[in-house]
């Protein structure tokens, strides 16, 4: 029988061995809202991704379908590449902006080579407290959910974790504005160390930009929006 063989009803059907769909997520857009809106398109019957991203954001997300997503561990362990932008002198609870400012700071005081010195300091292996708008869970529930009911960090026992930072580097700076690029490890919460980043300059920061550009060996350059792949998906159909 030849591999072109029509399947007849006495032959198995193959299952469906899924795949590994490189997005470029929209800003606003959540991780979950991605994966619903594929879900559907595809219609898949099972999807998930490898590692959140915030609604801010945007970049790389690999979303896995049907056996593939027993992959789904192996890639959010992988080290991720990140690029972004922050802002000096100014905070908000969730160090991005989702929420509003909170409090102002000065920045005179900062200088070229403190900030190249800050980064420094959070390069290496470093305890890092997660954000409280972020869902590690607390007594059970999402920390972003008390987060919204008035809760502060002082309000909660959040434990610091260890990650590693293999590379902060600054790659512009127009005070008040800094841009990053930063490599780390599973884990690392980037607002937390634009937090700490603003600490260490004693003054304040909050995160204006992020992108993600890698995941392992998988590249922003490789991924597609939503509509291409949507659109490619039904021509293959």
């Amino acid at each position: 029988m030849s591999d072109s063989t029509p399947l007849t009803s006495n032959q198995p059907i193959p299952p469906n061995p899924g795949q590994v769909i490189l997005i470029n997520k929209p800003l606003r857009w959540t991780s979950f809202d991605v994966v619903k809106k594929l879900k559907f398109a595809i219609k898949a019957k099972k999807i998930g991704h490898a590692g959140t991203l915030d609604p801010l954001a945007t970049g790389l997300l690999i979303l896995c379908t049907e056996k593939m997503t027993k992959q789904i561990d192996t890639y959010q362990a992988q080290e991720k590449e990140y690029t972004g932008k922050l802002v000096l002198g100014k905070t908000t609870p969730s160090i991005d902006l989702e929420t509003e400012f909170d409090a102002e700071y000065p920045t005179d005081h900062i200088t070229v080579e403190k900030i190249h010195e800050a980064a420094q300091k959070l390069t290496g292996e470093i305890q890092q407290i997660p954000p409280i708008f972020s869902a590690i869970r607390i007594d059970g529930k999402r920390a972003y959910h008390k987060a919204r009911k008035g809760k502060t960090e002082a309000d909660l026992e959040i434990k610091p974790r260890t990650v590693l930072i293999s590379a902060f580097e600054i790659t512009e700076i127009q005070l008040p504005e800094v841009s990053f690029r930063i490599v780390c490890s599973k884990g690392t919460y980037i607002r937390s160390m634009v937090r700490d980043f603003g600490q260490l300059l004693d003054s304040g920061a909050y995160m204006s930009e992020l992108c993600r550009t890698r995941i392992g060996e998988f590249r922003l350059e490789n991924a597609q929006s939503i509509e291409d792949f949507i659109n490619l998906h039904k021509k293959d159909v």
